[in-house]
């Protein structure tokens, strides 16, 4: 569907601006599909702050600020002491609670997977690019030698 899209959205743009004037390319970047994320229900969560650790002296010590998440239904616990503010690390312990539940639930169609998978492909099509040319150059150079 985005692929469909992508088209119609090129044509468009094409259709409006003359190929001279309009040297850019369109490029679809959005082939992860975030349709099948487990949205959080606030009923679901239960949601607590507690003390902070590690490095910062007293400054961390004394204030609750690392947000804990329990998710009830699968139990997962996540806890969260990025940032010094309460409000951020509550925004960034749903994003990770988040990423869990869809690794949990969706398995290797989770976003994480398929972003990874994304990677994988670049990665060979780059490497495919290298040994084209590697040998292309190689046959170049056997026909100046002779």
């Amino acid at each position: 569907r985005t692929r469909e899209l992508c088209k119609m959205l090129r044509a468009i743009v094409h259709g409006l601006f003359p190929k001279r004037i309009l040297d850019v390319r369109i490029v679809c970047k959005s082939t992860i599909d975030h349709s099948c994320v487990p949205p959080l229900l606030d009923d679901d969560l239960e949601e607590s702050f507690v003390r902070g650790s590690g490095p910062g002296g007293q400054a961390v010590n004394k204030t609750s600020n690392c947000c804990v998440l329990r998710h009830k239904p699968t139990g997962i616990i996540v806890k969260c002491h990025i940032h010094r503010s309460a409000t951020q690390n509550r925004k960034e312990a749903r994003a990770i609670l988040t990423r869990k539940l869809d690794n949990l639930i969706n398995g290797e169609h989770s976003v994480e997977n398929q972003e990874k998978e994304h990677e994988k492909q670049k990665t060979r099509e780059s490497d495919r690019r290298r040994k084209k040319l590697q040998e292309l150059k190689k046959q170049w150079k056997e026909r100046e030698q002779d």
